[in-house]
């Protein structure tokens, strides 16, 4: 089995669930008391937050290639950043060691593809959902084409990542939000799936809330790392 190496902490309450699906998923796999070969680096969220909010990501970026290279030097065999949102730093992270990084749009898209999906919605902080790093993945790698909420919407989903999910609050009223925007979107739009592309929003929300497809991008990357860590991928 190889060494899983997780850049964590944005936020640590994703994180966390990382380090149980990819120990439950290692067990169910292997049986008996098998649990996944791992080593972890969690960063101060604040500060990677500060420097998210100012567009500093440089400043972001040499914090991440920084964590990466001390996951290196702790024996870790690939990369896996717990976060949609900084895979827009995913080059000049994997820049700085010599192993992998596992990014987590590819192993969506492939959940995608393999789907059927053809429009899925894309609910995530604002910078996954404004910016391209993503969204362009997304369809030059794979053909897939994400559609995002409106101005109103993507404010909505945005400030229940940061103030609400980071910090382990899950409330039935934002809940209430995120459906009535995927419902909106089925619409408007014609969406035919929901990429949960937040690692946070699987405490909020899941497939049972759906009769479309939905992709939990936290579940999704863990599994991709268990296929790398156990020679499937």
């Amino acid at each position: 089995m190889k060494t899983i190496g997780l850049l964590g902490g944005m936020s640590w309450e994703s994180t966390a669930i990382y380090y149980r699906l990819l120990n439950e998923g290692v067990r169910a796999r292997l049986g008996g008391l098998h649990s996944a070969k791992l080593v972890l680096v969690s960063v101060d969220f604040a500060g990677v937050a500060e420097l998210q909010h100012a567009g500093d990501w440089q400043g972001a970026g040499r914090l991440l290639a920084q964590a990466a290279r001390q996951l290196e030097a702790a024996g870790a065999e690939c990369l896996v950043i717990c976060t949609n949102t900084m895979h827009k730093l995913s080059g000049e992270i994997e820049a700085t060691t010599g192993i992998p990084l596992l990014h987590i749009a590819d192993a969506t898209a492939g959940a995608i593809r393999r789907s059927g999906v053809k429009r899925p919605a894309l609910l995530a902080t604002r910078f996954t959902m404004e910016e391209d790093f993503y969204r362009r993945r997304l369809a030059d790698r794979h053909g897939i084409e994400a559609v995002t909420p409106d101005e109103a919407g993507r404010a909505r989903v945005h400030e229940i990542i940061y103030g609400e999910l980071c910090r382990g609050i899950v409330k039935p009223d934002s809940k209430a939000a995120y459906l009535a925007e995927i419902a909106r979107l089925q619409a408007e739009e014609g969406i035919d799936g929901v990429i949960m592309g937040c690692t946070e929003i699987t405490m909020l929300i899941g497939q049972p809330d759906f009769d479309i497809p939905v992709f939990d991008t936290t579940a999704i990357h863990a599994e991709a790392a268990i296929a790398f860590a156990l020679g499937d991928a």
